[in-house]
């Protein structure tokens, strides 16, 4: 029964058998106190991967999956290790060397978007897009790759949640020299911040004669990441 469990997906959040050799390599073998790992770790990542993708809380976990306190704590141990950081990064890089590019970008694009959020502890209200709730500040790579996120308010301007995440941009892929972004990015703070860290931003701005929609070079990336 346990063999049949295993090949057989009972969430579409399970991980598939390639996901799962993947990145086990990256998973602790021995516990703190030297001993084998005791707790199926593949079954941890499967609850971590159910609550991501449905939104519920560590109580309503499925009886099927290991204790909640159990996953938690892993959790949180994954977190402190960077687990997570480093499987997105390795698995970004090999990406773009499978599509001929370099491993690590020196080019990427800055966008945000606001979204409603009813739940969260602390919101804050964007006149420009007339929403209340929090603001995501992207990062990506030209080709539209996840490399930065950080979560605000939805008050904070585009330039000051670009600030924010300058920073660990360039602890976190030190080859980045170039970003791309719109016209709300044109601020002097930020533009004296990224020549501090050594990133060149250029705006992209849109034709003054452009009438409704029109997509603007490098700017399509980090929009159709945002909406998706």
């Amino acid at each position: 029964m346990a063999e049949i469990e295993q090949k057989t997906k009972r969430y579409p959040t399970d991980l598939t058998e390639e996901e799962w050799g993947r990145i086990q390599l990256f998973l602790p073998s021995l516990a703190k106190s030297g001993r084998p790992v005791e707790t199926d770790l593949r079954e941890v990542l499967n609850a971590i991967r159910y609550l991501a993708r449905s939104g519920g809380g560590w109580r309503m976990l499925p009886k099927d999956f290991p204790p909640w306190q159990t996953v938690y704590w892993w959790f949180r141990r994954f977190v402190r290790r960077f687990m997570f950081r480093t499987i997105h990064d390795v698995a970004l890089m090999l990406d773009r060397e499978r599509s001929g590019r370099e491993a690590s970008p020196s080019g990427g694009v800055i966008d945000s978007q606001s979204v409603k959020a009813p739940e969260a502890k602390t919101r804050g209200y964007d006149a420009g897009k007339k929403i209340v709730g929090c603001k995501r500040h992207i990062a990506v790579d030209t080709d539209g790759r996840l490399l930065m996120v950080n979560l605000t308010t939805a008050d904070i301007s585009d330039s000051a949640g670009a600030q924010l995440i300058l920073d660990s941009l360039r602890k976190r892929w030190p080859w980045l020299k170039h970003l791309f972004a719109d016209g709300a990015y044109d601020r002097t703070k930020l533009m004296d911040k990224a020549a501090f860290l050594d990133f060149t931003v250029e705006i992209i701005r849109r034709c003054d004669t452009a009438q409704g929609f029109e997509v603007l070079p490098r700017r399509w990336a980090s929009s159709a990441l945002s909406d998706g």
